[in-house]
């Protein structure tokens, strides 16, 4: 990643993974000592047929996870015009919870870790809301691990080069190779639970962004960066 330096870590500040069932959670072992090992499909499903896409490039398609309505737009006399309109999927709590995160210890240093913007600028944010949103997990159930799959798979979906996401581990877990393995079997998990639905418009990126319009990190803008 240009301009940053991929910081390592010792295997004891790593955070460590646990899978007790589904619904998926997981947790640090200095959080909560003593998880259950890791249980894993034996059969992970193919991988999502989803195409490299750049947020520039329009989208006619409306993103899963999202529903068309019809609503009156003009009513004279007895011709009525309908305009189509998306009702996202996206719940105030998705929001609660993504600002809860935000306030984790080790999301914060990622964050401030990422100056360029690489892995984490508005738009992949976004996409970690959206993607809480068709994981079907209860509020309480999202953790720190969550966010780290869910903003690895925006920049699976979204970023050409490998780096980003190699950026995201390295910051995770240093030079101990050992768990990326098992992440990449939760994020597996993670895809199944929204149902395989991955894509995410920009038009949906924007609507979250526009529900709080001042919080911090709808700052984190590239185009913006000198």
């Amino acid at each position: 990643m240009a301009g940053c330096q991929p910081c390592s870590r010792s295997e004891d500040q790593s955070p460590q993974l646990s899978f007790s069932g589904y619904p998926l959670e997981a947790v640090r072992d200095e959080e909560r000592p003593g998880p259950s090992a890791p249980r894993v499909d034996p059969h992970p499903p193919p991988p999502s047929r989803g195409w490299k896409r750049r947020r520039e490039e329009s989208e006619e398609e409306t993103a899963p996870g999202a529903e068309d309505i019809w609503v009156v737009e003009t009513l004279c006399g007895l011709k009525m015009k309908l305009k189509r309109q998306r009702l996202s999927s996206v719940l105030p709590e998705h929001h609660e919870v993504f600002n809860r995160l935000l306030e984790d210890p080790v999301v914060k240093r990622f964050l401030a870790w990422d100056k360029n913007l690489r892995v984490s600028d508005k738009y992949l944010l976004s996409m970690v809301i959206a993607y809480f949103s068709r994981a079907g997990l209860f509020s309480w159930q999202f953790q720190r691990i969550h966010f780290f799959l869910a903003l690895y798979l925006a920049n699976d979906m979204e970023e050409d080069n490998q780096a980003p996401k190699q950026a995201i581990f390295s910051f995770l877990y240093g030079k101990n190779r050992s768990q990326r393995s098992l992440f990449h079997k939760l994020r597996f998990q993670f895809i199944r639970s929204m149902g395989w639905k991955t894509r995410v418009s920009r038009e949906e990126c924007e609507e979250i962004q526009a529900f709080d319009p001042e919080l911090w990190v709808w700052g984190r803008d590239r185009t913006l960066m000198p």
